[in-house]
């Protein structure tokens, strides 16, 4: 059995996850009996952290904000200072820690008192990042989005497609994958009845959440595939079909992977499917993978990367003429 003070530790680490928890559902996790939970709770309560607890057969524990911040080793200072890092962090700051940000983040404003939150909140207000790549995403909206996918809520907002159009959106939240600065909120979308990813600097959150719903399996290939299937394939007005003249497993190892779906056609060849938003992107893209290549559609492609072949011609026969009448 573990000792009391790492069964503390991991009883605050499970409130930390879940809005509120059944005293069953934490007694199994804990492998102790109900009882103990009561007792580790109390203890904790001592502590100085704010769990309530409600009683009946719906009951359970939730971990509240406090009128006192509880004893993380940070003075009010250096608490506010760590939540600000995070808000940064969490909209791109540091490369590769954005989702790990968001979840401390989200964990840290849960337990902040009033009066800590409300100065992050000034900082936040008051501060002007310097500009960078990419959209910038409101925290705020980020970790009122991670927190409806922690509890399994519902959620709804107002979001702008890439053309610009406005809709009422209900979905029910499952993950947030960062790409670069960019958010994406892979969701089941309740009125088209299928899963659908949102760019988060395009939404707008309504509130309250809620209500919750059971979780959904995700799709079959992964969050993350069918962020990356999504976005080359179902996100730009532009698609495109290309014969690549190299198997399927030569594209998959290679650029082209990153760029669109691979299909196998025979032991020599392979089909990229692929979409973009404008042709000439498309088409230079296309010219850097150093592959035989064969444009099945759209014929607008085609024109464009013969176009681009015969720039690329002109100007290497210029720059032989200029270097040759200098010599």
């Amino acid at each position: 059995m573990k000792s009391t003070s790492a069964r503390l530790l991991q009883l605050l680490s499970l409130l930390q996850t879940r809005k509120d928890w059944p005293g069953s559902d934490l007694a199994e996790r804990l492998e102790v009996s109900p009882r103990t939970v009561r007792r580790d709770v109390d203890r904790l309560r001592e502590l100085g952290y704010p769990i309530q607890a409600t009683m009946g057969t719906g009951g359970g524990y939730q971990l509240g904000a406090g009128a006192a911040l509880p004893p993380l080793l940070l003075d009010d200072d250096e608490a506010v200072a760590v939540a600000v890092g995070l808000r940064t962090a969490a909209q791109g700051g540091v490369s590769g820690i954005e989702e790990t940000s968001v979840r401390a983040l989200a964990k840290l404003l849960q337990v902040l008192p009033s009066r800590l939150r409300r100065r992050v909140d000034a900082l936040g207000t008051f501060t002007v990042p310097m500009p960078g790549e990419g959209p910038t995403v409101d925290s705020q909206t980020l970790t009122l989005v991670a927190a409806a996918c922690r509890d399994s809520e519902r959620l709804r907002f107002d979001y702008e497609s890439h053309d610009g159009t406005t809709s009422r959106r209900v979905v029910e939240p499952h993950r947030l994958v960062s790409q670069g600065r960019r958010w994406y909120l892979v969701a089941w979308d309740t009125d088209r009845d299928d899963w659908r990813t949102f760019r988060v600097d395009r939404l707008r959150p309504l509130t309250p959440t809620g209500p919750r719903v059971p979780p959904r399996d995700p799709p079959e290939q992964g969050v993350a595939a069918y962020l990356t299937d999504r976005m080359n394939l179902h996100m730009w007005p532009i698609k495109a079909r290309i014969r690549l003249k190299v198997s399927a497993e030569t594209a998959l190892a290679g650029p082209a992977a990153r760029y669109g779906r691979i299909e196998a056609v025979d032991e020599h060849s392979c089909v990229l499917l692929c979409a973009s938003e404008d042709l000439v992107g498309m088409a230079c893209y296309l010219a850097m993978l150093d592959l035989e290549m064969e444009v099945e559609e759209p014929a607008e492609l085609r024109e464009e990367m013969a176009r681009l072949g015969e720039r690329l011609t002109r100007t290497g026969r210029d720059t032989e003429r200029s270097h040759q009448s200098g010599a």
